[in-house]
């Protein structure tokens, strides 16, 4: 049997990337949290950040330096969460939202990671 258990971020400052994520999502990081390894605990996965010394990151969507992943959050609406997102160091990089108000929006956060906001028509997340 295989069960995912953590989603793993490489970054230059675990807990400051930790600290932004926390924000977004409005989790707190696990208390067991350091310099080397952070995580914020979602249900049974961990969204986790890993320092790493020669960091390097994607400059998605631009092909030079491609993702190697990027998250997808669901929203109720755009305009207030890009406010916020932005303001705790977000970049929007590119829309892609339709003459009725779905889409989605193509984010990086403060170290270059691509990150998405979506509103999808008819989905309820529970």
């Amino acid at each position: 049997m295989l069960k995912l258990t953590d989603f793993i971020i490489d970054c230059p400052d675990p807990m400051k990337l930790a600290a932004f994520y926390a924000e977004v999502t409005g989790r707190a990081p696990k208390p067991d949290s350091h310099d080397d390894w952070a995580g914020i605990v979602f249900g049974e996965v961990e969204l986790a950040f890993q320092r790493i010394g020669d960091y390097r990151p994607p400059t998605w969507p631009s092909s030079e330096h491609p993702k190697q992943y990027h998250l997808d959050f669901e929203v109720d609406e755009f305009e207030p969460e890009q406010r916020r997102v932005t303001a705790l160091g977000a970049t929007l990089k590119q829309e892609f939202i339709n003459d009725e108000g779905y889409g989605w929006q193509v984010y990086t956060d403060p170290i270059g990671h691509p990150f998405c906001l979506c509103r999808n028509k008819g989905t309820v997340w529970p």
